[in-house]
């Protein structure tokens, strides 16, 4: 899912975040021993609705307020939810589901084997426009449907009987049951939906949900509240009575709200902790660092001049310092990426497809797209533009690689940052020339990470770029039960995107976090994402 960081801050708020954060003690509050919890989610969600999300903002808070078949567990491994019952045919092609008598919508409704059937086959619909729908794509039927090729009659998704879904997969898929736990897998209220189509977008009687939480508040650009839910099957276990989020855009602003006890949390994966503030944080011992499945990437309009060249991508993606970046900008321990698939999933790409920094490569492969396209010089280059959301982390790294082009081969580039949901619009409409977006792991598999830039037109992809020997090579891993076999499959078609670089990876991702010491058990997977099932104040 897509990441965030937020914006340019201003140096008398530096200051004072600076020094508070060498000197405040970080217990908790009255309040927050009351078992409220209070974070900054830092903007708007673009959308509460599981098939339509694609970004971690609206997946943080949906993650807390429904729950899919199953449920990664603190280990990170999957665990029946929804579903008591499990069981897989033989041929490992067909699951049936038991769905828990006492699973309950916030409104009383049970939910039900229909209310899975509807809510998949609505985001396999192409008129619903689910840019995740090819997550779907593993049951049978699904892909054909979804690209118009088929009718939502023959996806393998059926309601048995109330409790009872039975889905039939085209291929064996090793990581299904992860999939069941990420939000596009969320069942919906059929009922609820069918008559108010706008039921997600506002806080209210339909506004219903299945998981440890519900919506009680949605105060748009502002703040959301939920509240426990006291219908949730496993009330029992969850501890916090409310989850305020509040929507602050400045990562200096949140550090002093938390320093003034105002926030339980600041940082990622809510929020995110201003740059200049880091060391200090890490000095003190009040850092918490955890690395995960993500990357940060510039993305290339390979439809556009002259991105449309192999080399110029070459030339831009190789003269990028990224060791400068992690160490001066970030600081949060991040690792230099020259690989899409993180080393918590293929551990050679601590190293990666090519050199970090690689001026002479980069010089050379300029050359020789320059002479490709027919320019004379870089000064015959149309304007370039870099984008990126508003953000005073992605602002730097943004000035940091501009300055880099610009030094190492001669390249002008223009700076563009746009508010997160206008942003993201730009970018999945093909509004744009090189975009900052980055990818963190849906489930924990590299195939997640590769599957991106499969299809041209693919939900995420965004690219434009499509190669027939990459999609070729996904496939055939799909089908590969032999794991080792599998993830060589997977590498060489990584390598088939690192070489022609339709993508600058930057650097893999850590999450970097400051929280009350009396706040245990917030469950950050090896995703990224954060659970709050099992939170509580001591």
């Amino acid at each position: 899912m897509r990441k965030r960081l937020l914006v340019l801050m201003s140096l008398v708020l530096v200051l004072s975040a600076f020094l508070a954060a060498c000197g405040n003690d970080k217990g908790g509050s009255d309040k927050a021993s009351s078992q409220n919890l209070r974070l900054n989610i830092v903007s708007e969600p673009p959308t509460l609705h599981p098939a339509l999300a694609t970004d971690s903002t609206s997946g943080g808070v949906l993650i807390q307020t429904f729950e899919g078949l199953t449920r990664i567990d603190k280990d990170g491994v999957p665990q029946p939810a929804m579903a008591e019952d499990i069981q897989v045919s033989d041929d490992q092609l067909t699951y049936t589901f038991k769905i828990r008598e006492d699973a309950n919508w916030t409104n009383g409704d049970p939910v039900t084997a229909a209310d899975f059937e509807y809510a998949w086959k609505w985001a396999i619909d192409p008129q619903n426009q689910s840019q995740y729908a090819y997550q779907l794509y593993s049951i049978k039927g699904a892909e054909a449907a979804n690209n118009g090729e088929g009718n939502l009659d023959n996806v393998a998704i059926k309601a048995v009987d109330e409790k009872t879904l039975e889905v039939t997969l085209v291929n064996p898929t090793p990581y299904f049951l992860q999939l069941l736990a990420f939000y596009t897998y969320f069942p919906v209220n059929k009922n609820v939906a069918e008559a108010n189509p706008d039921w997600y977008k506002d806080a209210g009687d339909d506004y219903v949900t299945n998981g440890p939480f519900k919506m009680t508040e949605w105060n748009h650009s502002e703040s959301i509240l939920l509240e426990k839910n006291e219908d949730y099957w496993d009330a029992d276990t969850v501890k916090l009575e409310t989850v305020e989020m509040t929507m602050v855009e400045d990562p200096t602003t949140e550090l002093s709200m938390f320093d003034n006890d105002e926030l339980d949390w600041a940082g990622l994966p809510f929020g995110s902790l201003p740059t200049d503030a880091i060391k200090a944080l890490k000095d003190n011992g009040d850092l918490n660092i955890k690395a995960i499945a993500g990357t940060y990437w510039y993305k290339f309009n390979t439809e556009e001049k002259p991105f449309n060249n192999e080399n110029i991508r070459k030339a831009l993606t190789y003269a990028i310092d990224r060791k400068a970046i992690v160490e001066q900008i970030t600081q949060g321990g991040q690792i230099p990426a020259m690989a899409v698939v993180p080393p918590t999933m293929f551990s050679e790409n601590e190293k990666g497809y090519f050199k970090d920094n690689d001026i002479e490569a980069a010089k050379a492969a300029l050359e020789k797209g320059l002479k490709e396209e027919g320019y004379a010089s870089v000064e015959d280059l149309p304007k370039i533009t870099l984008s990126y959301n508003t953000s005073e982390a992605h602002a730097k790294i943004a000035q940091a690689v501009q300055d880099m082009w610009k030094k190492n081969l001669g390249i002008n580039v223009e700076l563009d940052n746009e508010e997160w949901q206008v942003y993201l619009e730009k970018i999945d409409s093909g509004d744009y020339q090189i975009g900052r977006m980055s990818w963190s792991g849906d489930y924990n598999d590299a195939f997640n990470f590769l599957e991106l830039y499969r299809d041209a037109n693919g939900g995420n992809n965004d690219t434009g770029w499509e190669n027939p020997e990459y999609k070729k090579l996904l496939k055939a891993s799909q089908k590969e039960t032999d794991e080792a076999k599998r993830k060589q499959l997977l590498q060489d078609a990584e390598a088939i995107l690192m070489n022609e670089l339709p993508i600058a990876p930057v650097y893999f991702y850590t999450n970097t976090w400051v929280q009350k010491k009396n706040l245990k058990d917030v469950v950050i997977s090896g995703l990224g994402e954060a659970q709050l099932k099992w939170a509580h104040f001591e």
